[in-house]
């Protein structure tokens, strides 16, 4: 049984203030819960709609039905667990190896897919802009499929970070050099911009490179691609020079 004060605390984590409020984030599916209670992240409590074999106490565990679920679910269609689990203090980052940096990316979607490119392409760092979309925002931990256990992810001044950083710094700009005609180094910061400004130009002046991917389309009226999509693109191309 789910009661009412659990409804209205789990409810409200759907928004950031009461997730810094109460350091707690929710989690849902099977596959997600699970991975994240292999990783750093505490387990607050667990709601599913059968037994679980779960190395947990059993207060941290409550059976329910399908129409509790749904009330604290933020999914249209509720999975079958739901979880809570603990907001852990960021980590500083540590100035080596490839990086991503995100300047003021805005929709969940697109941070929870550049969470999964880092983990892919094994990028341990990632650091945000404090307007960029919180990493714990339901979308962006659903759409991250579990990668947010294995990605360091730090909001800060990324102005500051970028003028003290050691590492060379690219800037995806829509009319920076060809990508691939570069000498890419293993470590380096990517910057990526906002879906729909870019890079800001306080942080355009702090590159050592500006880089694009060209339009190959002879016809394209593409404006340009997708942030999740660019950050692909170069992420690969960073690790296969």
């Amino acid at each position: 049984m789910v009661s009412k004060n659990e409804i209205r605390l789990i409810t409200s984590l759907a928004q950031k203030k009461y997730r810094n409020k109460h350091l707690l984030f929710v989690a849902e599916g099977e596959k997600l819960v699970y991975e994240l209670l292999q990783s750093h992240f505490k387990v607050k409590k667990i709601y599913a709609l059968k037994d679980l074999d779960l190395d947990l106490d059993k207060d941290q565990i409550n059976r329910v039905t399908s129409s509790e679920l749904k009330k604290i679910s933020n999914l249209t269609t509720p999975n079958n667990v739901l979880g809570i689990f603990e907001i852990p203090a960021f980590r500083k980052p540590i100035d080596k190896g490839l990086q991503i940096v995100l300047d003021g990316i805005k929709d969940p979607g697109n941070l929870g897919t550049i969470i999964r490119l880092c983990d892919w392409f094994g990028v341990s760092q990632l650091i945000c802009s404090k307007d960029t979309v919180d990493c714990y925002n339901p979308k962006v931990v659903q759409a991250t499929m579990g990668s947010l256990a294995r990605v360091n992810i730090t909001y800060t001044d990324i102005e500051s970070y970028l003028f003290n950083s050691k590492l060379s710094k690219y800037m995806t700009l829509m009319d920076g050099d060809n990508i691939y005609k570069q000498s890419l180094p293993k470590e380096a910061i990517i910057v990526m911009g906002n879906e729909a400004n870019g890079i800001r130009e306080s942080i355009q002046k702090l590159a050592d490179y500006q880089i694009a991917i060209p339009n190959f389309g002879m016809e394209s009226q593409a404006e340009s691609l997708n942030v999740a999509m660019a950050t692909a693109v170069f992420l690969s191309e960073f690790r296969r020079k």
